[in-house]
Protein backbone atom coordinates (compact mmCIF):
# COMPACT_ATOMS: atom_id res chain seq x y z
CA UNK A 1 0.00 0.00 0.00
CA UNK A 2 1.26 3.46 -0.92
CA UNK A 3 0.83 6.46 1.40
CA UNK A 4 2.11 9.97 1.80
CA UNK A 5 3.03 9.42 5.45
CA UNK A 6 3.46 6.32 7.61
CA UNK A 7 3.35 6.87 11.38
CA UNK A 8 4.57 4.22 13.81
CA UNK A 9 2.85 4.55 17.18
CA UNK A 10 -0.76 5.45 17.94
CA UNK A 11 -0.21 7.14 21.27
CA UNK A 12 -1.65 10.65 21.65
CA UNK A 13 1.18 12.19 19.60
CA UNK A 14 0.83 9.66 16.79
CA UNK A 15 -2.95 10.07 16.73
CA UNK A 16 -2.67 13.86 16.64
CA UNK A 17 -0.11 13.63 13.84
CA UNK A 18 -2.41 11.41 11.79
CA UNK A 19 -5.22 13.93 12.30
CA UNK A 20 -2.99 16.89 11.36
CA UNK A 21 -1.70 15.24 8.18
CA UNK A 22 -5.15 13.95 7.23
CA UNK A 23 -6.67 17.43 7.53
CA UNK A 24 -4.20 18.54 4.87
CA UNK A 25 -5.50 15.90 2.46
CA UNK A 26 -2.60 13.49 2.85
CA UNK A 27 -2.96 9.72 2.85
CA UNK A 28 -1.74 8.36 6.17
CA UNK A 29 -0.92 4.87 7.48
CA UNK A 30 -0.99 4.61 11.28
CA UNK A 31 0.74 1.47 12.54
CA UNK A 32 0.25 0.36 16.16
CA UNK A 33 1.03 -2.89 17.96
CA UNK A 34 -1.88 -2.53 20.42
CA UNK A 35 -5.27 -3.93 19.39
CA UNK A 36 -7.91 -1.46 18.26
CA UNK A 37 -10.02 -2.03 21.38
CA UNK A 38 -7.22 -0.62 23.55
CA UNK A 39 -7.14 2.52 21.40
CA UNK A 40 -10.90 2.98 21.42
CA UNK A 41 -11.22 2.78 25.22
CA UNK A 42 -7.83 3.54 26.79
CA UNK A 43 -7.62 2.51 30.42
CA UNK A 44 -6.99 4.97 33.25
CA UNK A 45 -3.23 4.99 33.83
CA UNK A 46 -2.92 7.38 36.76
CA UNK A 47 -1.24 10.15 34.78
CA UNK A 48 -2.59 13.71 34.81
CA UNK A 49 -1.32 15.97 32.02
CA UNK A 50 -0.69 19.69 32.58
CA UNK A 51 -1.62 21.31 29.26
CA UNK A 52 -0.24 24.72 28.37
CA UNK A 53 -2.37 27.26 26.51
CA UNK A 54 -0.45 26.51 23.29
CA UNK A 55 -1.25 22.80 23.62
CA UNK A 56 -4.91 23.52 24.23
CA UNK A 57 -4.97 25.73 21.13
CA UNK A 58 -3.56 22.91 19.01
CA UNK A 59 -6.01 20.35 20.43
CA UNK A 60 -8.83 22.78 19.55
CA UNK A 61 -7.48 23.19 16.01
CA UNK A 62 -7.26 19.41 15.57
CA UNK A 63 -10.84 18.94 16.77
CA UNK A 64 -9.77 16.78 19.72
CA UNK A 65 -10.66 19.18 22.52
CA UNK A 66 -14.42 18.84 21.99
CA UNK A 67 -14.13 15.14 22.82
CA UNK A 68 -12.80 15.84 26.34
CA UNK A 69 -15.65 16.07 28.89
CA UNK A 70 -15.81 19.63 30.23
CA UNK A 71 -16.23 18.43 33.81
CA UNK A 72 -12.92 16.53 33.53
CA UNK A 73 -10.89 19.64 32.69
CA UNK A 74 -9.41 21.11 35.87
CA UNK A 75 -7.87 24.59 36.09
CA UNK A 76 -4.29 25.06 37.20
CA UNK A 77 -4.45 28.43 39.00
CA UNK A 78 -0.89 28.53 40.31
CA UNK A 79 2.23 26.44 40.83
CA UNK A 80 4.49 26.22 43.88
CA UNK A 81 8.02 24.84 44.06
CA UNK A 82 9.22 23.94 47.56
CA UNK A 83 12.36 22.52 49.12
CA UNK A 84 12.48 20.55 52.37
CA UNK A 85 14.97 23.01 53.82
CA UNK A 86 13.03 26.15 52.98
CA UNK A 87 9.64 27.29 54.16
CA UNK A 88 9.48 29.90 51.38
CA UNK A 89 8.20 28.67 48.01
CA UNK A 90 8.63 29.87 44.45
CA UNK A 91 5.05 30.63 43.39
CA UNK A 92 4.06 31.15 39.75
CA UNK A 93 0.69 32.75 38.94
CA UNK A 94 -0.97 33.68 35.62
CA UNK A 95 -0.14 36.98 33.93
CA UNK A 96 -1.84 39.20 31.37
CA UNK A 97 -5.39 38.75 32.59
CA UNK A 98 -5.38 34.94 32.36
CA UNK A 99 -7.20 33.08 35.12
CA UNK A 100 -5.03 29.93 34.94
CA UNK A 101 -1.60 28.70 33.97
CA UNK A 102 -3.17 25.81 32.09
CA UNK A 103 -5.50 22.87 32.56
CA UNK A 104 -5.09 19.38 33.96
CA UNK A 105 -6.62 16.50 32.02
CA UNK A 106 -6.22 12.77 32.61
CA UNK A 107 -3.94 11.12 30.06
CA UNK A 108 -6.46 8.43 29.09
CA UNK A 109 -9.04 11.11 28.24
CA UNK A 110 -6.55 12.89 25.97
CA UNK A 111 -5.78 9.58 24.27
CA UNK A 112 -9.48 8.89 23.72
CA UNK A 113 -10.12 12.40 22.40
CA UNK A 114 -7.20 12.10 19.97
CA UNK A 115 -8.53 8.70 18.86
CA UNK A 116 -12.02 10.08 18.16
CA UNK A 117 -10.60 13.01 16.22
CA UNK A 118 -8.41 10.68 14.15
CA UNK A 119 -11.36 8.42 13.33
CA UNK A 120 -13.20 11.40 11.88
CA UNK A 121 -10.35 12.08 9.48
CA UNK A 122 -10.56 10.90 5.86
CA UNK A 123 -7.49 9.32 4.33
CA UNK A 124 -6.14 7.67 7.50
CA UNK A 125 -5.78 3.87 7.52
CA UNK A 126 -5.17 2.18 10.87
CA UNK A 127 -3.06 -0.97 11.13
CA UNK A 128 -3.83 -2.03 14.71
CA UNK A 129 -2.37 -5.10 16.37
CA UNK A 130 0.44 -4.90 13.82
CA UNK A 131 3.97 -6.19 14.34
CA UNK A 132 6.74 -4.62 12.28
CA UNK A 133 9.31 -7.05 10.92
CA UNK A 134 11.32 -4.75 8.65
CA UNK A 135 11.93 -1.00 8.41
CA UNK A 136 13.53 0.92 5.58
CA UNK A 137 13.96 4.67 5.15
CA UNK A 138 16.13 5.79 2.25
CA UNK A 139 16.42 8.36 -0.49
CA UNK A 140 13.90 6.47 -2.63
CA UNK A 141 11.11 5.69 -0.14
CA UNK A 142 10.20 4.64 3.37
CA UNK A 143 8.87 1.13 3.83
CA UNK A 144 7.45 -1.00 6.64
CA UNK A 145 7.14 -4.76 6.40
CA UNK A 146 4.44 -6.09 8.73
CA UNK A 147 4.29 -9.56 10.24
CA UNK A 148 1.15 -10.47 8.27
CA UNK A 149 2.94 -9.83 4.97
CA UNK A 150 1.59 -6.33 4.36
CA UNK A 151 4.04 -3.77 2.99
CA UNK A 152 3.42 -0.10 3.76
CA UNK A 153 5.25 2.37 1.51
CA UNK A 154 5.38 6.11 2.15
CA UNK A 155 7.15 9.31 1.17
CA UNK A 156 7.76 10.10 4.84
CA UNK A 157 8.09 7.85 7.89
CA UNK A 158 7.45 9.28 11.37
CA UNK A 159 8.51 7.33 14.47
CA UNK A 160 6.28 8.20 17.43
CA UNK A 161 6.61 4.89 19.27
CA UNK A 162 7.76 5.98 22.76
CA UNK A 163 11.08 6.93 24.32
CA UNK A 164 12.20 3.31 23.86
CA UNK A 165 11.41 3.53 20.13
CA UNK A 166 12.14 0.31 18.27
CA UNK A 167 11.84 2.17 14.98
CA UNK A 168 14.55 4.62 16.01
CA UNK A 169 16.81 1.74 16.99
CA UNK A 170 16.08 -0.25 13.82
CA UNK A 171 17.16 2.71 11.69
CA UNK A 172 20.42 3.13 13.58
CA UNK A 173 19.69 6.38 15.41
CA UNK A 174 21.29 6.32 18.82
CA UNK A 175 19.90 8.15 21.82
CA UNK A 176 21.13 9.27 25.20
CA UNK A 177 19.04 7.41 27.78
CA UNK A 178 19.41 8.54 31.35
CA UNK A 179 17.99 6.10 33.88
CA UNK A 180 17.42 7.99 37.12
CA UNK A 181 17.26 4.74 39.07
CA UNK A 182 13.88 5.69 40.47
CA UNK A 183 10.22 5.03 39.82
CA UNK A 184 7.24 7.34 39.74
CA UNK A 185 4.21 6.19 41.71
CA UNK A 186 1.02 7.96 40.58
CA UNK A 187 -2.53 7.80 41.88
CA UNK A 188 -5.47 9.98 42.86
CA UNK A 189 -5.98 10.97 46.48
CA UNK A 190 -8.90 12.58 48.28
CA UNK A 191 -7.79 14.96 50.99
CA UNK A 192 -9.31 16.97 53.81
CA UNK A 193 -7.75 20.38 53.19
CA UNK A 194 -8.37 22.32 49.93
CA UNK A 195 -5.56 22.74 47.43
CA UNK A 196 -6.98 25.94 45.85
CA UNK A 197 -6.07 24.55 42.42
CA UNK A 198 -2.35 25.04 43.08
CA UNK A 199 0.16 22.50 41.81
CA UNK A 200 3.01 21.54 44.12
CA UNK A 201 6.49 20.35 43.35
CA UNK A 202 8.13 19.46 46.64
CA UNK A 203 11.72 18.23 46.77
CA UNK A 204 12.46 16.24 49.91
CA UNK A 205 15.27 14.04 51.12
CA UNK A 206 15.40 10.95 48.86
CA UNK A 207 11.95 11.68 47.45
CA UNK A 208 10.14 14.14 45.21
CA UNK A 209 6.45 14.86 45.72
CA UNK A 210 4.04 16.52 43.33
CA UNK A 211 0.40 17.45 43.71
CA UNK A 212 -1.76 17.99 40.62
CA UNK A 213 -5.05 19.70 41.60
CA UNK A 214 -8.28 18.25 40.24
CA UNK A 215 -11.49 18.75 42.20
CA UNK A 216 -11.00 20.94 45.28
CA UNK A 217 -10.50 17.92 47.54
CA UNK A 218 -9.14 15.53 44.92
CA UNK A 219 -5.65 15.58 43.42
CA UNK A 220 -3.23 13.55 41.41
CA UNK A 221 -0.39 12.50 43.70
CA UNK A 222 3.05 11.83 42.25
CA UNK A 223 5.75 10.29 44.41
CA UNK A 224 9.27 9.64 43.09
CA UNK A 225 11.30 7.07 45.03
CA UNK A 226 14.02 4.46 44.46
CA UNK A 227 12.43 1.62 42.52
CA UNK A 228 12.09 -0.97 45.27
CA UNK A 229 10.69 1.55 47.76
CA UNK A 230 8.13 2.68 45.21
CA UNK A 231 7.13 -0.92 44.46
CA UNK A 232 6.71 -1.79 48.13
CA UNK A 233 4.61 1.31 48.79
CA UNK A 234 2.41 0.62 45.78
CA UNK A 235 1.55 -2.78 47.26
CA UNK A 236 0.63 -1.51 50.74
CA UNK A 237 -2.99 -1.83 51.83
CA UNK A 238 -5.21 1.19 51.07
CA UNK A 239 -5.39 2.32 54.70
CA UNK A 240 -1.65 1.95 55.33
CA UNK A 241 -0.92 3.66 52.03
CA UNK A 242 -3.14 6.64 52.90
CA UNK A 243 -1.46 7.10 56.29
CA UNK A 244 1.97 6.94 54.67
CA UNK A 245 0.99 9.55 52.08
CA UNK A 246 -0.27 11.82 54.85
CA UNK A 247 3.14 11.53 56.48
CA UNK A 248 5.06 12.15 53.30
CA UNK A 249 2.98 15.24 52.49
CA UNK A 250 3.74 16.55 55.96
CA UNK A 251 0.10 16.64 57.00
CA UNK A 252 -0.43 19.70 54.80
CA UNK A 253 -3.54 18.21 53.20
CA UNK A 254 -5.07 16.78 56.35
CA UNK A 255 -6.51 13.30 56.23
CA UNK A 256 -5.98 11.53 52.89
CA UNK A 257 -7.72 8.62 51.19
CA UNK A 258 -6.77 6.59 48.12
CA UNK A 259 -9.22 7.30 45.27
CA UNK A 260 -8.53 4.62 42.67
CA UNK A 261 -5.70 2.52 41.31
CA UNK A 262 -1.97 3.02 41.73
CA UNK A 263 0.54 2.93 38.86
CA UNK A 264 4.33 2.69 38.66
CA UNK A 265 6.57 4.07 35.88
CA UNK A 266 10.37 3.89 35.62
CA UNK A 267 12.06 7.28 35.29
CA UNK A 268 14.11 7.38 32.10
CA UNK A 269 14.85 10.50 30.07
CA UNK A 270 15.69 10.24 26.35
CA UNK A 271 17.42 12.57 23.93
CA UNK A 272 17.80 11.26 20.36
CA UNK A 273 21.15 12.14 18.78
CA UNK A 274 19.36 12.83 15.49
CA UNK A 275 15.71 13.74 14.93
CA UNK A 276 15.64 13.11 11.18
CA UNK A 277 17.12 10.88 8.51
CA UNK A 278 16.36 10.06 4.88
CA UNK A 279 12.56 10.28 4.67
CA UNK A 280 12.39 9.96 8.46
CA UNK A 281 11.40 12.16 11.38
CA UNK A 282 11.17 11.38 15.09
CA UNK A 283 8.29 12.83 17.10
CA UNK A 284 7.04 12.83 20.66
CA UNK A 285 9.00 10.79 23.20
CA UNK A 286 10.89 9.01 20.42
CA UNK A 287 12.63 12.36 19.86
CA UNK A 288 12.72 13.83 23.37
CA UNK A 289 11.55 11.95 26.46
CA UNK A 290 11.38 14.33 29.41
CA UNK A 291 11.69 13.71 33.15
CA UNK A 292 8.13 14.40 34.41
CA UNK A 293 9.22 17.01 36.99
CA UNK A 294 8.19 19.89 34.69
CA UNK A 295 5.05 18.12 33.37
CA UNK A 296 6.06 19.27 29.87
CA UNK A 297 6.53 15.95 28.08
CA UNK A 298 3.24 15.88 26.19
CA UNK A 299 3.44 19.61 25.49
CA UNK A 300 6.77 19.01 23.73
CA UNK A 301 5.16 16.11 21.88
CA UNK A 302 2.40 18.39 20.61
CA UNK A 303 5.06 20.91 19.58
CA UNK A 304 6.56 18.22 17.34
CA UNK A 305 3.08 17.67 15.87
CA UNK A 306 2.77 21.37 15.04
CA UNK A 307 6.26 21.52 13.52
CA UNK A 308 5.74 18.43 11.35
CA UNK A 309 2.32 19.70 10.28
CA UNK A 310 4.02 22.92 9.20
CA UNK A 311 6.59 20.86 7.26
CA UNK A 312 3.76 19.17 5.35
CA UNK A 313 1.98 22.48 4.73
CA UNK A 314 5.17 24.00 3.32
CA UNK A 315 5.77 20.99 1.07
CA UNK A 316 2.21 21.08 -0.28
CA UNK A 317 2.23 24.85 -0.78
CA UNK A 318 5.56 24.83 -2.62
CA UNK A 319 5.06 21.57 -4.50
CA UNK A 320 7.98 19.90 -2.72
CA UNK A 321 8.51 16.31 -1.60
CA UNK A 322 7.41 15.47 1.95
CA UNK A 323 10.78 13.80 2.40
CA UNK A 324 12.71 16.86 1.21
CA UNK A 325 15.95 16.79 3.28
CA UNK A 326 15.96 20.59 3.62
CA UNK A 327 12.48 20.60 5.13
CA UNK A 328 13.43 17.76 7.47
CA UNK A 329 16.59 19.61 8.52
CA UNK A 330 14.47 22.68 9.31
CA UNK A 331 12.15 20.55 11.44
CA UNK A 332 15.14 19.20 13.35
CA UNK A 333 16.56 22.68 13.97
CA UNK A 334 13.22 24.01 15.17
CA UNK A 335 12.47 21.08 17.47
CA UNK A 336 16.00 21.00 18.87
CA UNK A 337 15.89 24.74 19.55
CA UNK A 338 12.48 24.44 21.18
CA UNK A 339 13.35 21.39 23.32
CA UNK A 340 16.99 21.67 24.32
CA UNK A 341 16.78 24.50 26.91
CA UNK A 342 13.91 22.87 28.79
CA UNK A 343 15.46 19.40 28.59
CA UNK A 344 18.80 20.58 29.95
CA UNK A 345 17.22 22.80 32.60
CA UNK A 346 15.12 19.85 33.78
CA UNK A 347 18.19 17.62 34.04
CA UNK A 348 19.96 20.31 36.07
CA UNK A 349 16.98 20.85 38.39
CA UNK A 350 16.56 17.12 39.00
CA UNK A 351 20.27 16.72 39.66
CA UNK A 352 20.41 19.63 42.09
CA UNK A 353 17.19 18.98 43.97
CA UNK A 354 17.73 15.26 44.44
CA UNK A 355 21.30 15.64 45.73
CA UNK A 356 21.26 15.10 49.51
CA UNK A 357 24.78 16.41 50.15
CA UNK A 358 24.97 19.60 52.27
CA UNK A 359 26.53 21.84 49.54
CA UNK A 360 23.74 20.96 47.12
CA UNK A 361 21.09 21.56 49.79
CA UNK A 362 22.56 25.00 50.46
CA UNK A 363 22.77 25.84 46.75
CA UNK A 364 19.18 24.84 45.93
CA UNK A 365 17.82 26.77 48.90
CA UNK A 366 19.75 29.84 47.73
CA UNK A 367 18.51 29.36 44.14
CA UNK A 368 14.91 29.02 45.28
CA UNK A 369 15.14 32.14 47.46
CA UNK A 370 16.64 34.13 44.61
CA UNK A 371 14.02 32.95 42.10
CA UNK A 372 11.16 33.68 44.48
CA UNK A 373 12.50 37.19 45.08
CA UNK A 374 12.71 38.18 41.38
CA UNK A 375 9.25 39.04 39.96
CA UNK A 376 10.40 39.19 36.29
CA UNK A 377 11.64 35.59 36.54
CA UNK A 378 8.24 34.43 37.80
CA UNK A 379 6.49 36.40 35.06
CA UNK A 380 8.69 34.79 32.39
CA UNK A 381 7.77 31.32 33.70
CA UNK A 382 4.08 32.20 33.66
CA UNK A 383 4.31 33.70 30.16
CA UNK A 384 5.79 30.48 28.82
CA UNK A 385 2.78 28.52 30.09
CA UNK A 386 0.02 30.95 29.09
CA UNK A 387 1.31 31.91 25.62
CA UNK A 388 -1.12 30.36 23.14
CA UNK A 389 0.78 31.53 20.06
CA UNK A 390 2.74 29.41 17.57
CA UNK A 391 5.45 27.16 18.95
CA UNK A 392 8.09 28.95 16.87
CA UNK A 393 7.47 32.70 17.10
CA UNK A 394 9.49 35.13 15.04
CA UNK A 395 12.42 36.97 16.70
CA UNK A 396 10.26 40.10 16.92
CA UNK A 397 7.46 38.14 18.60
CA UNK A 398 9.97 36.69 21.07
CA UNK A 399 11.30 40.16 21.88
CA UNK A 400 7.83 41.59 22.44
CA UNK A 401 6.83 38.66 24.67
CA UNK A 402 10.03 38.98 26.70
CA UNK A 403 9.56 42.71 27.22
CA UNK A 404 5.94 42.19 28.24
CA UNK A 405 6.95 39.57 30.80
CA UNK A 406 9.64 41.83 32.26
CA UNK A 407 7.36 44.86 32.49
CA UNK A 408 6.06 45.47 36.05
CA UNK A 409 2.36 45.03 36.74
Amino acid sequence: MHYDVAIVGAGPVGLCLARAFGLQGLRVALVERQPQAALEEPAFDGREIALTHASMRLLHELGAWRHIPADQVFPLRSARVMDRDLAQALTVTPQGGEDRLGNLVANHLIRRAAWLAMRETPGVDLYAGARIQAVHAGADEARLGLEDGTTVQARLLVAADSRFSETRRALGIDADLHDFGKSMLVCRMRHEQPHHHAAWEWFGLDQTLALLPLEEHLAGAVLTLPGEQARALSQAGPEAFAREMERRYGGRLGRMELAGSRHLYPLVATWARRLVGPRLALAGDAAVGMHPVTAHGFNLGLASVERLSDLAATALRQGRDLGDPFLLARYERRHRRGSWPLFQATRAIVGLYTDARPPARWLRAAALRASAAVPPFRRLLAAGLTDAGPVDPTPLQRLRAGLAALRPG
